[in-house]
């Protein structure tokens, strides 16, 4: 997406006659322009000089961020900073400052003889006491005066009546301009009363004056002009604080030396150090030196993080308290600072769904509001009041009418949401991801590494009788040391926390989907180590029947548990599992909490899945789903209701980009992350629930806005009409209209800023959202749903939709050698890696792999598969 810098915009009216032009040039697919931020971002293949020619041919100015020489050459990091800094910084309030201070100085003296001489008989020099055609000149200059100061106003109104875009400045122009013309009409007419020596006309005259309500006009719609763009500035505080964030220089060391350079000079590879107390230059890796870390800027998280060589550590985050000596692994606009300012600023240059609606208002209401202000004088003057009481009702109209109120309702809300976000560690890539979050009705959770760590870690330990836990735990560890397995390295790192000294053991010898076997030395008293599967085990040694019974409801837990033996007699149990991650039980709680229905997603076997899904609380569990399965559950449950997809991993990215919000959990790989519509970077689920109660808050937010802008103008448009005078006598003064004006806009952009005081976090005040649909007898059709371990694999069958059940063929193979769900998975791969196999349901506990065929295979064909993974098949029905 290229940016430019719009100029000249005053309303929503300008804001869409801007995208309209730029949408009609060749080559532009998308175009979104942003009122709060002067900002647009442009998509598709169209010169740069054919848009800003659009932008230029339609009444305003633009230009390209980041465009000139600069451009050709490389624009280095720190300096598209500084661009960026430049177009949120707030010059227009310091400017409106300047001309209200002048505006009101004139104003005053004006008024002082408009109002304080003629209604209180405030004294006023010998020269104008009973001089009523020298006040009224006097008025003139001085209304002129203000009008010169706020020619801004007319300068961009009538521009826009000529380009046939007519906006909220082309309003406030007729108004104050109407009210000029017809007092200096009124002028000379007093003048010719004077020339026939009519003092009571030129009295009445005097009361028909309105050079106050023309400089009133403009200098109350400044002060509601300038209160907005304060009010604006501070929605951009997030994006600015981050931008602030970017380190200007790093240390370095070159040659041995240390070397203090520009950050736009540091490279990939080089190494930099970090005192106590300096921010993090770049992203890097840590290669010597223990420190804290405070990461706050980039995720919210208040509570340092202890860093070692080998940790990564992020540009911006501060190294509070050790030496640190990293080698730089991601530079420029490649490191997460930079990746987070782009994707907040980016978000912010997009709109949300729900600001079409103001859009298409806004593309008519200048137009019709100028219609609705003709028809009134028209109407009043046919029903026989005066021209001035005609006039003022409709310069009444023309001044009370707001079209900035309806551009602003949606972008600061969404601008002030996605900087709460952003300091939370919660990034929304669109407007359109804020929205559409709060709207989840079911929420689909992939498994591993999302509700669980993804990393198999001792969950138990069952020594046998006669050994303790710190035997059974330092023997199983010297014979899984020297095996590579998932499940083995689980045993070592919890012998590694304990500070334990493992045995040597020779001989080892691996038993693929079996176990390890290995002698220990005489050194450690000698002996024949085996660890494994239960089947395995039993098969050299006697288990004793409670021990079968506690190995099997182990199992039944969704965990592995490895049995180990020595010499043929039973050490114990250790069982291990893809723990479940600290908060998932309590997020899960809180996105039911919100009425929202969560299903789990999941490879493992039904049994595993079921035992975790429980853990977890979750609302239902789909097992045994592939990749492309994920896909076609996310599809099934959009029958549903609005679905959001969280995972981590590049076999959830179908999902995430099918999924009407994709979540990536920020620990992620890149491939999620880009998929994803919304990136956690704590890599916490809690934040999944933050996330939807932040979008609910906003999107109630922006209804608030629209709200009050429709309110606004359909409310007071008729009672500046006079609509109600006759039945109530009730009539609004021009100033009184401007007042209401100059104030709508502000009040808009100030209870967007309530959303500060959110805090997203809190699950307090989580209300369900009524469904439109029923779960109760879960989100999956039946067909879908996992209620038998064949129904898993049903769901992710490959073949076509319009194949009939009646040709299906199914084989069983018995298999020996399975001891977890490593051993499933691996199997499972391989025999749906054939052609004529649709899917494959593997369970080590049964020893059994039920394959669903499109076609007649060999059995020899099935065979050879899954022996070439060193397991053994002793029989296939």
């Amino acid at each position: 997406m290229e940016q430019y810098t719009v100029t000249g915009m005053s309303c929503a009216a300008c804001q869409a006659r801007v995208e309209k032009a730029v949408s009609q040039v060749p080559g532009v697919t998308s175009c979104a322009v942003s009122l709060l931020t002067n900002s647009m971002g442009v998509e598709g293949t169209a010169e740069a000089a054919a848009i800003i020619k659009a932008v230029e041919d339609a009444g305003y100015g633009a230009s390209k961020r980041g465009a000139g020489a600069e451009e050709t050459a490389g624009i280095s990091v720190s300096r598209k900073l500084e661009q960026e800094e430049e177009a949120l910084r707030d010059t227009e309030t310091p400017r409106l400052k300047k001309r209200l201070i002048s505006s009101v100085a004139f104003l005053l003296i004006l008024m002082y003889f408009s109002m304080g001489h003629t209604m209180w008989g405030w004294p006023v020099p010998a020269f104008f006491e009973g001089n009523h055609i020298g006040i009224a000149l006097l008025e003139a200059v001085l209304a002129l005066i203000v009008m010169i100061i706020n020619r801004k106003f007319f300068i961009s109104g009538f521009k826009g009546l000529i380009h046939r875009a007519p906006n909220m400045d082309t309003l406030v122009a007729l108004g104050s301009g109407v009210s000029y013309v017809w007092s200096m009409a009124i002028l000379f007419a007093m003048t010719r009363a004077a020339a026939d020596g009519s003092v009571e006309q030129i009295h009445q005259y005097a009361h028909e004056l309105y050079f106050e309500s023309a400089a009133m006009i403009l200098a109350l719609i400044t002060i509601g002009k300038m209160l907005e763009a304060k009010s604006k500035g501070r929605t951009t505080d997030a994006l600015k604080s981050l931008m602030k964030l970017a380190p200007k220089t790093a240390v370095i060391l070159r040659d041995g030396q240390e070397t203090e350079v520009p950050i736009d000079s540091v490279q990939v590879g080089d190494l930099f150090i970090v005192k106590p107390g300096e921010s993090i230059p770049v992203d890097g890796v840590v290669e010597e030196g223990l420190s804290a870390v405070n990461e706050s800027a980039l995720t919210g998280e208040s509570i340092p993080v202890d860093k070692q060589p080998g940790d990564p550590v992020s540009a911006a985050t501060i190294n509070q308290s050790g030496f640190l000596r990293c080698r730089a692994s991601r530079v420029g606009t490649d490191t997460t600072l930079s990746q987070i300012i782009q994707m907040v600023s980016d978000a912010a240059a997009t709109k949300a769904p729900i600001a079409k609606i103001a859009d298409r208002v806004s593309a008519v209401f200048v137009p019709a509001v100028i219609s609705i202000a003709a028809v009134t004088f028209v109407i009043w003057m046919a029903v026989g009041k005066d021209m001035a009481f005609s006039l003022a009702r409709a310069i009444s109209v023309l001044v009370i009418s707001c079209p900035c109120a309806l551009g602003l309702a949606t972008p600061v809300a969404i601008m002030v949401g996605n900087g709460i976000g952003a300091k939370n560690g919660i990034l929304f890539k669109t407007a359109a991801s804020l929205e559409n979050a709060g709207r989840t009705q079911i929420i689909a959770l992939d498994k591993t590494g999302t509700i669980t760590s993804g990393e198999p870690k001792v969950t138990d330990l069952v020594p046998a009788e006669g050994v303790t836990q710190e035997q059974l735990l330092t023997l199983a560890g010297a014979l899984e040391k020297m095996s590579e397995h998932p499940l083995a390295k689980a045993v070592i790192e919890q012998t590694r926390q304990k500070g334990m000294e493992l045995p040597a053991v020779t001989g080892f010898e691996a038993k693929p989907g079996n176990g390890l076997k290995g002698s220990l030395t005489e050194a450690d008293g000698g002996g024949t180590l085996a660890g494994g599967s239960l089947r395995y085990i039993q098969s050299i040694a006697a288990v004793p029947v409670g021990m079968v019974k506690q190995a099997q409801d182990l199992a039944g837990e969704g965990k592995t548990p490895l049995l180990f033996a020595r010499d043929g007699k039973m050490l114990g149990i250790i069982a291990v599992a893809d723990t479940m991650k600290e908060d998932s039980r309590q997020a899960i709680s809180e996105l039911k909490n919100m009425g929202i229905h969560v299903v789990m997603l999941t490879g493992d076997n039904e049994r595993t899945a079921r035992a975790v899904g429980a853990q977890a609380g979750v609302d239902e569990v789909a097992a045994g789903v592939l990749p492309d399965g994920k896909e076609a559950v996310i599809r099934e449950l959009q029958k549903m209701g609005k679905v959001a997809m969280v995972g981590d991993g590049i076999n959830d990215a179908p999902a995430l980009t099918r999924a009407d919000t994709g979540i990536a959990i920020g620990a992620g790989t890149d491939v999620a992350i880009d998929s994803a519509d919304v990136v956690l970077m704590n890599s916490r689920l809690s934040d999944v629930a933050a996330a939807i109660r932040l979008s609910r808050q906003t999107l109630k937010n922006i209804h608030e806005n629209l709200f009050w802008a429709f309110f606004y103008n359909t409310i007071l448009i008729p009672v500046a009409a006079g609509a109600y005078y006759h039945a109530f006598g009730l009539k609004l003064s021009p100033m009184i209209g401007a007042a209401a004006m100059s104030l709508s806009s502000f009040c808009v952009v100030t209870n967007a800023l309530r959303l500060n005081l959110m805090r997203i976090r809190d699950a307090g005040h989580d209300r369900k959202i009524r469904q439109t649909a029923d779960f109760s007898g879960g989100a999956l059709s039946k067909q879908q749903t996992p209620d038998t371990e064949s129904g898993a694999a049903d769901r992710n069958r490959k073949t076509d939709d319009n194949r009939q059940e009646e040709n299906e063929m199914t084989k069983t193979l018995s298999i020996e050698g399975m001891m977890c769900m490593h051993c499933e998975a691996r199997v499972k791969k391989v025999l749906e890696a054939i052609d004529q196999v649709d899917s494959a349901e593997v369970s080590h506990e049964k020893g059994t792999a039920i394959v669903t065929l499109n076609a007649d295979v060999s059995d020899d064909v099935l065979k050879k598969a899954v022996e070439d993974q060193d397991y053994k098949v002793t029989g296939i029905a």
